[in-house]
C-alpha cells in the first residue's frame, strides 16, 4: 500500500440509509427550486410579451358629456386609467377612463347619508 492510497471504510447500513435519504431530499429541493425559477421566468416573459403586443389604438377627438351643473374638481392618471373627479350638485363622483382608448371604465358615486 502506498501513501497516496487511503483506506475508506464501507458505510454501515444506517449510514447508507442516511446518505440515500439526504440525496433524495437534495434532489427534491433542487427540483423544487428549478420549478420555482421556471415559474418566475414564465410569468415575467408572459407579462413582457403581453404588454409588447398591445399597440395603442389611435384616438381621435373625444367628447365626454357631463350632467347639467357638473363641474370637474380634479383629474389624474392612475396606472393606465384617467381619473376625473366631478362635483354634481354637491355629490362627488369619480369617473375613470382607459388612458389608451379613452373609453369609460367605471363610475363611483359618493353621497351623504340622510
Amino acid at each position: 500500500m502506498t501513501t497516496s492510497d487511503t483506506a475508506v471504510p464501507e458505510p454501515s447500513p444506517e449510514q447508507a440509509a442516511l446518505f440515500a435519504r439526504v440525496r433524495r431530499m437534495m434532489l427534491i429541493a433542487g427540483l423544487t427550486t428549478a420549478l420555482a425559477i421556471c415559474a418566475v421566468l414564465i410569468a415575467v416573459g408572459y407579462r413582457l410579451f403581453k404588454s409588447e403586443g398591445r399597440a395603442p389604438e389611435p384616438v381621435g377627438d373625444v367628447t365626454a358629456t357631463l350632467p347639467k351643473g357638473a363641474r370637474i374638481v380634479s383629474t389624474g392618471v392612475a396606472g393606465d386609467r384617467l381619473v376625473v373627479t366631478l362635483d354634481i350638485g354637491g355629490v362627488t363622483e369619480i369617473r375613470t377612463f382607459d388612458a389608451h382608448t379613452l373609453k369609460p371604465a367605471g363610475k363611483l358615486k359618493f353621497a351623504n347619508e340622510p
